[in-house]
């Protein structure tokens, strides 16, 4: 079997090792590369552009980052970590525009003005106190208000139209949200990466076994076409598959997966074919996640830039499954079962009866359902201007629990050996938004000798200059770098 030397091995093609991969060369250009994708290319699975959101998640205009608890109180502090790590990401994709090392930024990220729009009195209170919270901090400070129907239909005239005089509406808007086609993102990153004589990609391959030995991992790859085999010698190992994730953590057998499991969810969109109706709503707009719902399956109604032309997308439609990817296998939840979790995937399994009992219903919903949920959007939508599609697979991350044996957690972790030799990420949304802060965290765990460097200091903070100081609580920093963000990637 063939053997092959790489100091840096990326397991999965798509955003999160595509930016691991872009800050590692940026931060040393000496470093081998070698990145392996089971499909035919890159940005195929979570990262293709159907597959997930194309949000620029900022906590803008997503409710869930702001829970509500049962004394009424709004906590916001979700929404502000976001909000900044977002901002993180958009000070990298800066740097890489003027740098030339991705083109034109309307190849990947376009404004899109960020709304989130209630009904009812209790919903509309709901909406003005989080907008009082959050408006008082600079980094929301251009958030706006409204309750009035002339100024909605200024923001969302397609959505205001035929709507009941008497209705009680309330939405907020941010002029410099954010459209991104992390497929489009990923796949310029990674043309740009294969320029390097030191990159290697190996695509249509499997990774069989990971096993240490001595400072190395030894990685054998199969490729899926040929049936060929060879085993890479890495001395660092990312995890970047989305759901595949959790399986190959689970074959290196580290000490730190232990309890890990996943709780593997679905989606679909309605996505409108009528021409006329889509040029008419140019934003996106976030509704309130009906009750028992993941966070996932917040309804949004969003014009989506796609491969450079426009769409509109309402969903995302949840729905129970047993595939870890889309390209996945329905044995995927009952083999990622292992006596090492057992206990925590029982628990969480018996916790979320309920959550498994509303996607499963979710699965069956009828079509003429699924317009009545747009219709609290957009109340004179056509059924026959509208059509069913698949969106992508989320694994949520389930873990040990003391009080109840497992839970299930919802967002990104961040799983990584003692050593720092191997790192993986688990979980879903806010995902490929806070891609670059999620891959400085590895960093800073798994490179922290290079990362303390003055050549690495130097470097980083050209990168992403608010690097080492926090943009929630340094309000002249954030006004410096989000002039320049928008301003470069033509959000303003």
């Amino acid at each position: 079997m063939k053997s092959v030397e790489t100091d840096i091995l990326l397991v999965g093609g798509g955003i999160m090792s595509a930016t691991l991969a872009t800050l590692l060369q940026q931060l040393d250009p000496s470093l081998s590369m070698t990145m392996v994708e089971q499909l035919d290319d890159v940005a195929l699975e979570s990262s293709g552009a159907l597959n997930n959101a194309g949000t620029g998640h900022a906590g803008y205009c997503e409710l869930n980052y702001t829970p509500q608890a049962a004394d009424r109180s709004i906590a916001i502090k979700r929404a502000l970590e976001i909000n900044a790590a977002f901002e993180i990401s958009l000070q990298f994709w800066s740097y890489l525009v003027e740098n030339n090392a991705l083109p034109s930024p309307t190849q990947f990220i376009n404004k899109t003005p960020h709304l989130s729009f209630v009904a009812g009195d209790e919903n509309v209170n709901f909406l003005k106190n989080r907008f009082t919270l959050l408006s008082q901090h600079h980094l929301f400070a251009d958030m706006q208000y409204s309750e009035d129907k002339h100024q909605l239909n200024t923001w969302m005239p397609l959505m205001m139209a035929n709507r009941k005089t008497n209705e009680k509406l309330a939405a907020t808007y941010v002029a410099h949200g954010s459209d991104v086609d992390f497929g489009a993102l990923t796949r310029h990153m990674v043309t740009k990466l294969k320029t390097a004589t030191n990159f290697n990609f190996l695509n249509n391959s499997r990774v069989k076994k990971l096993k240490k030995i001595n400072s190395n991992w030894h990685v054998a790859i199969q490729n899926k076409s040929s049936k060929h085999s060879q085993t890479i010698h890495a001395k660092f190992v990312f995890l970047g598959a989305g759901g595949g994730a959790l399986p190959l953590l689970q074959k290196a057998n580290i000490p730190e997966s232990a309890g890990y499991g996943g709780f593997p969810v679905s989606g679909q969109w309605l996505i409108c074919n009528n021409p006329e109706v889509i040029k008419q709503h140019q934003v996106k707009v976030y509704g309130k996640a009906p009750v028992g719902a993941p966070p996932m399956s917040v309804p949004h109604l969003d014009t989506r830039t796609i491969n450079g032309k426009s769409a509109l997308l309402f969903g995302p439609f949840a729905g129970f499954t047993t595939k870890f990817l889309k390209q996945g296998s329905v044995l995927d939840l009952a083999k990622s079962v292992k006596p090492n979790n057992l206990k925590a995937m029982l628990g969480a399994g018996k916790h979320n009866i309920d959550l498994t009992k509303y996607l499963v219903g979710e699965v069956f919903q009828t079509h003429a359902q699924r317009m009545q949920a747009l219709r609290e959007f957009l109340p004179q939508a056509k059924s026959e201007d509208w059509q069913l599609a698949n969106a992508g697979q989320r694994v949520q991350i389930i873990k040990k629990c003391n009080e109840k044996m497992g839970k299930l957690e919802f967002g990104t972790e961040i799983v990584a050996t003692q050593d720092g030799s191997l790192a993986a990420l688990l979980g879903a949304s806010p995902g490929a938004s806070i891609s670059v802060q999620a891959m400085i965290d590895i960093l800073e765990r798994c490179f922290s000798t290079q990362l303390k460097t003055a050549n690495w200091q130097q470097k980083i903070k050209q990168l992403v200059p608010s690097y080492g100081e926090s943009l929630i609580e340094n309000a002249d920093l954030l006004k410096t770098v989000r002039k320049r963000t928008l301003n470069t990637l033509k959000l303003n």
